[in-house]
Order: structure tokens, then C-alpha cells, then sequence
């Protein structure tokens, strides 16, 4: 692999140290985790620090006494971290225990304001995350959700179709930045611009990107952008970027009782202030990757910009793997395009599920095989079953590539016929 001297940050066998499961052996091999699109492994560091809240911080928000007080101040920490890797401010950051969470409850907000004849625009590549909630508002409140398909060639989406869907009648347009199935990154720019011509908000599903792709909510000029955590490292929770004076300004279902201002009033209940600390944890992990940079948001970005090096050169090599394995088809963009580290395929004749058991039971290589929620997916491509996916992730290093394709080739020569 090639030696990063700009920017620099931590070699793939220093990160690896930072994982005890990566220790785990299984079947004789040392497991490789390629399920990273579904949930990471966590860094230590993330979990001493939710640890050390659960053992000696725990109190709930408020009321003043040192635990209370320590919780505030990790919440507010917490803001502050996820508003430095997502781009925006710490007013600007609403927690919720999930993605999909947070976006319901987003539904049911704007929902207020819609109503029969109004229209939202999703598109065919989501994960359900992203257009179960819009969904829902076709029964509730009678508005019309129309999708944008892409082209199953490339993965890409149809942009002129989507050029075609917006008008004067569509009140929000809900975008995957890249795809969980595919590892697609779509170029939103030009597409969030063109909402915001016809008076549209817009809602940007980060949760896949944000591993791979350092966010500007603000430069964006979006008016949502979700994520989840425990997919770049960190727990299971929810963040939600949208500007404070547009939070203030919805009316999200809440209790009368409960903090008014924002972002605290998009918040419905008890956090899992325990969380709090993880993720402020999980985002001085990956600043603490890069060797230079004077505040945290600079680090992230040499971190990003060094590991999207490391990310194509392994899915690269992944790529040309699979590809010279007979009756493995591969999907999504090819290398060179803009994609990130994950890949999916089928064994043609082959259930996708066969192979990936073939591939944990004899390999120790940990993926899945599924849809992954992006519903709509395998039948647009021409599929009756599922995908296998895989995804390179931080602590991703060339021997468990190489082992990935030794074990799909295995796979074909003993159960290909």
C-alpha cells in the first residue's frame, strides 16, 4: 500500500491497535469485519469513555448536584464534537437514540405543514430510513411521495428524472448522499440547489456518507442532515443537523413541560446521556488519527482525506478481485468513480446468503447479505434475491482483501457448479 506523507495520519496497524475485536479468531482466522456499513467496531477509547460515565458520572440533567452538572457539560461537549464533524454549529445539533427515529419524528413535524397535494421527492437508491417516514405521510396528511430512480448500470442516480419530479408542489426533497447498498455518492449540490429554486427543504441522509465523507452542513446550505454514530465508530445514536432558527421555528410534538428552545425542543425524552461521552469520544478518535492540524475540525479533515486514499486503494484491489472470479457480478460504480469503500455482489445461481456463511464459516470474514433496508434496491438491478455486501472500513487492511476474494473464489470452485 502506498505510504501517506500527506496528510499524515496513523498507519492501518496503529489504528488496528486501537480495536480489541479485532483479536476475536474465528474459524482459525482472525475475523475480518466487513459489516462496517452496518455498524462498526468501536475504538476502546469510545468505550472507556461510556464506561467511565456509567461508573462515575450518572445523573440526570439539571438539577445541579456534581453528576447533574457533569451531565450537562457532557452533552454540551458532545454538541460541540458533532458540531465540529458535521460542519455547523452546536445549536445546530438535535440527538435522538436513531436516524430513523429522528427522521419520523421529523416527519410528523413538517407533517404539520403539509398537506393534500404537496409533494416530497425521495429517491429509489434509500435506505428506508429515508423514505418510510415520507411515506407515512401519504396516509397521514395526504401529500404525495414521488421517487427518483437510478440507473442500474452504475448505481447512479437518474438526475434527469429527478429534474423532471421537482416543481412548484414539491415542499421537501430527501436525498441519500451515498448509498448503503451500492456505496454510490451522489452529487447533491446541484440537486439540493434546484430544491431550494421551487422553495423546497431539503433532507440529506448522511448516515452511510458521513464515514467516508466529511460533511459542511452549513456550506450545503441543507436544511436537515442525519447520522448515526455506530456506523463511523462510535454508539448507537441519533444526531440530527438543522439550523437553530429554522429548529426554533418548527413545531415538533413534544411534551409542554419539556425545554422549549432549541435544540433541546426537538429532543422527546430522557437521552442516553451515557452516549453523550461516546461520541464525543468517537470524534476525538478519528482527529486523533491525523498528525497535524491546529483545532479538531482541521485534523478530521486530513483523517478523511488520507483514509479516502486508503478507502480506494482497497476497494480498488477489492474490485479487480471479485471481477476475475467466475459468475461474481459486481454493482455500483467502478473505481475511479465517486463511491465509497463498499461493495456488493452476487454469485450468480447462488443465494446470497449461502455465500456469505461459506465466507464467515470457513474465512472468519464477518458480512451480511440482505437488501440492508435499501428496499428497492436488488429488484431495480434485475435481482430475485439478495446482495452480498462488503465494506473497507478504517481498520480495513489488504491481507482481509485478499482473504475476501480467496474465500468468494473457494466458494465458487466448491459450490459453483
Amino acid at each position: 500500500m502506498t505510504t501517506l506523507t500527506e496528510p499524515r495520519i496513523a498507519s492501518v496497524e496503529e489504528i488496528r491497535a486501537l480495536f480489541p475485536s479485532l483479536q476475536r479468531i474465528h474459524a482459525g482466522h482472525p475475523v475480518a469485519y466487513f459489516d462496517g456499513p452496518g455498524g462498526t467496531q468501536v475504538p476502546k477509547s469510545v468505550v472507556d469513555a461510556i464506561v467511565d460515565y456509567f461508573y462515575h458520572h450518572t445523573g440526570n440533567r439539571g438539577w445541579g448536584f456534581p453528576t447533574s452538572a457533569e451531565t450537562d457539560e457532557m452533552v454540551a461537549q458532545a454538541r460541540q464534537a458533532m458540531a465540529d464533524l458535521l460542519g455547523c454549529e452546536p445549536g445546530d445539533v438535535a440527538f435522538g437514540p436513531n436516524m430513523t427515529t429522528l427522521t419520523f419524528h421529523l416527519s410528523r413535524t413538517l407533517g404539520r405543514r403539509f398537506g393534500p397535494g404537496d409533494e416530497i421527492i425521495v429517491t429509489r437508491l434509500d435506505h428506508f430510513g429515508n423514505v418510510s417516514p415520507w411515506k407515512s405521510l401519504e396516509q397521514d396528511r395526504g401529500v404525495v411521495v414521488k421517487e427518483v430512480p437510478f440507473h442500474p448500470e452504475d448505481g447512479t442516480l437518474d438526475t434527469d428524472a429527478y429534474d423532471r419530479l421537482l416543481s412548484s408542489r414539491t415542499k421537501l426533497v430527501a436525498l441519500g448522499w451515498a448509498s448503503n447498498a451500492l456505496g454510490t455518492v451522489n452529487d447533491l449540490a446541484p440537486m439540493l440547489a434546484k430544491a431550494r429554486s421551487v422553495g423546497a427543504l431539503t433532507f440529506v441522509d448522511a448516515v452511510h456518507s458521513v464515514t467516508h465523507v466529511l460533511p459542511s452542513a452549513r456550506a450545503m446550505q441543507c436544511d436537515f442532515l442525519a447520522c448515526s454514530p455506530y456506523k463511523f465508530y462510535g454508539p448507537h445514536a441519533g444526531v440530527m443537523y438543522c439550523p437553530k432558527d429554522l429548529m426554533e421555528d418548527l413545531d415538533p410534538p413534544r411534551l409542554s413541560c419539556a425545554p422549549q428552545a432549541a435544540p433541546e425542543r426537538f429532543e422527546t425524552g430522557t437521552a442516553s446521556h451515557e452516549d453523550m461521552p461516546g461520541m464525543t469520544a468517537t470524534v476525538d478518535f478519528l482527529a486523533g488519527l491525523a498528525a497535524d492540524g491546529a483545532t479538531r475540525r482541521e485534523r478530521l479533515e486530513r483523517t478523511y482525506e488520507a483514509l479516502h486514499v486508503r478507502g480506494d486503494e482497497l476497494i480498488g484491489r477489492l474490485w479487480r478481485g471479485l471481477a476475475s472470479i467466475p459468475k461474481v457480478r459486481l454493482f455500483g460504480p467502478p473505481p475511479g468513480r465517486p463511491r465509497t469503500p463498499t461493495i456488493s455482489f452476487v454469485v450468480d445461481g447462488h443465494h446470497s446468503r449461502a455465500v456469505a456463511e461459506h465466507l464467515w464459516a470457513r474465512f472468519g470474514l464477518f458480512l451480511s447479505s440482505g437488501a440492508f433496508y435499501a428496499a428497492n434496491v436488488p429488484g431495480d438491478l434485475g435481482l430475485s434475491g439478495p446482495l452480498v455486501r462488503a465494506g473497507c472500513m478504517a481498520y480495513t487492511n489488504e491481507e482481509e482483501v485478499d482473504r475476501l476474494v480467496e474465500g468468494v473464489a473457494d466458494y465458487v470452485k466448491v459450490k459453483g457448479s
